[in-house]
């Protein structure tokens, strides 16, 4: 007859971190950082909280495991034969739908725990700002921006979404916004009033996309050789 230590033994080597990981993964999804807890993980593994700390020694690290996971997820995504520019849009495309699908990331962004998973965004990007012949002395300067406006715009954009709550109709929201744009002061709000009507329409994933098109942009006109026309 077994034990109840050798029993528990078991399970402990039954029960990967990879299984916790992807645990905390879906219980973030549904309950939000708050509802992570090692209680409510053990008893969604079907386990003792002390099999989890077998693996994972606090929620600081579960949490930085976690988003790691997502992350790592998204960048696997590198379409490898094609240019380096349309490269770095599918990154920064599939972070964004990342963020979007598991909004608790964008609260890591900035927090310390973060830090685990930069190298890991750098490197991707990096590379193709690097492929796409940015002088050495400029990789880290551009790949940064690029990266401050990825994290950031999706990191808003999950804002917005949890600020709007699950039920909400992104159209009537936008329609009653671009309502209120149309009735500010002419003389106070000239823009706002004009661009009102295309706030109403815009779609979020064309709108990220073209921020990224516009660094790519100001990347190609500051550090790309422009080839001069042949002379006749």
């Amino acid at each position: 007859m077994e034990t109840g230590t050798r029993r528990s033994s078991r399970r402990t080597e039954a029960l990967s971190r990879e299984r916790i990981v992807e645990a905390a993964v879906e219980l973030l999804d549904t309950t939000g950082e708050g509802g992570l807890t090692f209680r409510a993980l053990a008893e969604r593994l079907a386990t003792g909280p002390g099999a989890i700390y077998h693996h994972v020694a606090n929620k600081g690290e579960l949490l930085s495991a976690a988003t790691d996971d997502v992350v790592a997820a998204a960048l696997d995504v590198e379409p490898p034969a094609s240019p380096p520019a349309d490269r770095i849009r599918a990154v920064a495309l599939s972070l964004f739908d990342a963020v979007d699908e598991h909004p608790w990331v964008a609260a890591q962004v900035s927090d310390s725990l973060w830090q685990v998973t930069a190298p890991r965004i750098l490197e991707s990007i990096g590379r193709q700002v690097r492929a796409l012949g940015v002088p050495e002395n400029d990789w880290f300067v551009t790949t940064t921006v690029l990266m401050q406006y990825i994290l950031g715009a999706a990191a808003q954009n999950a804002a917005n979404a949890r600020v709007a709550g699950p039920d909400a109709d992104r159209s009537e929201l936008l329609g009653a916004m671009a309502t209120r744009w149309s009735e500010l002061d002419p003389g106070d709000y000239p823009f706002t009033r004009a661009v009102a009507g295309q706030m109403r329409e815009h779609d979020d994933r064309e709108q990220f996309l073209s921020g990224v098109d516009l660094v790519l942009a100001g990347i190609t006109a500051l550090h790309l050789p422009v080839e001069q026309p042949e002379r006749r």
